[in-house]
């Protein structure tokens, strides 16, 4: 199942760039996007062309099929990783988007793209959701859809307050 968005945010590629590296955004966005402050982490390391921003949080499994429930209990814990790359000739920032919930096969992965539009960003999210499944994969997707885009427009939101300060 195909996950996309495309918006344009009122900030410079470098500093919505700034932000998705940033620890405390990385913690603003757990403490949002959890239902457990007491556990999430976020890691942000260095690279020689780019960052990569690691986080992992604990959210409630309500919601999923019993089935999918059955593989992760009463909470999902959800790895995340960016890979940043340098960037490019048109200042445009790229990064590979892996998304795991931890023990359960259900995957995200794609990428994320900060594209120059003037002195805005147009920020592309472009991303496949695959639960693998057998018979009920299809069910488990649509079910993990919902609050993954809820997620991703939390993300959004914060991004616009954070590049308003």
């Amino acid at each position: 199942m195909r996950v996309t968005t495309r918006e344009e945010l009122g900030g410079t590629v470098e500093e919505v760039y700034a932000l998705f590296t940033d620890v405390a955004f990385q913690e603003a966005k757990c403490l949002a996007t959890t239902d457990d402050a007491n556990h999430f982490s976020v890691d942000v390391m260095g690279g020689p062309t780019g960052e990569k921003v690691r986080t992992e949080r604990h959210l409630k499994s309500d919601g999923l099929p019993d089935v999918a429930r059955s593989f992760v209990g009463e909470h999902l814990t959800i790895i995340e990783v960016q890979s940043w790359s340098a960037p490019a000739a048109d200042g445009s920032r790229e990064s590979a988007v892996d998304m795991h919930v931890k023990g359960a096969p259900l995957t995200l992965k794609g990428t994320l793209r900060l594209e120059p539009a003037g002195g805005a960003t147009v920020k592309v999210l472009d991303l496949d959701l695959k639960a693998h499944v057998p018979f009920i994969g299809g069910k488990i997707e649509r079910a993990a859809a919902e609050p993954i885009e809820a997620a991703i427009a939390i993300e959004s939101e914060l991004i616009r307050e954070w590049l308003a300060r």
